[in-house]
């Protein structure tokens, strides 16, 4: 399916996602730009337990520790 972005930057939303995602107007969505480049768009309308699996698990797990010393040493 595509969209074609207007001069205001504003697209529509195909029919068939907004049925599946059941959203109506005025419902809000979130874009989320991921470390591949991927948007993601999220419903807000939508409890946070079915939001689980959207985002993909980190390639490498870290210590609480590892965090604090990479936030201290400025690192990503």
């Amino acid at each position: 399916m595509t969209s074609t972005i207007t001069s205001k930057g504003q697209l529509t939303i195909p029919k068939d996602i907004r049925d599946q995602l059941h959203l109506e107007p005025g419902d809000k969505v979130e874009f989320v730009l991921d470390e591949k480049g991927w948007v993601r768009m999220i419903p807000l309308t939508v409890s946070v337990t079915e939001l689980k699996g959207m985002v993909p698990k980190p390639d490498k797990i870290i210590s609480i520790e590892e965090m604090k010393s990479a936030i201290e040493n400025g690192n990503k």
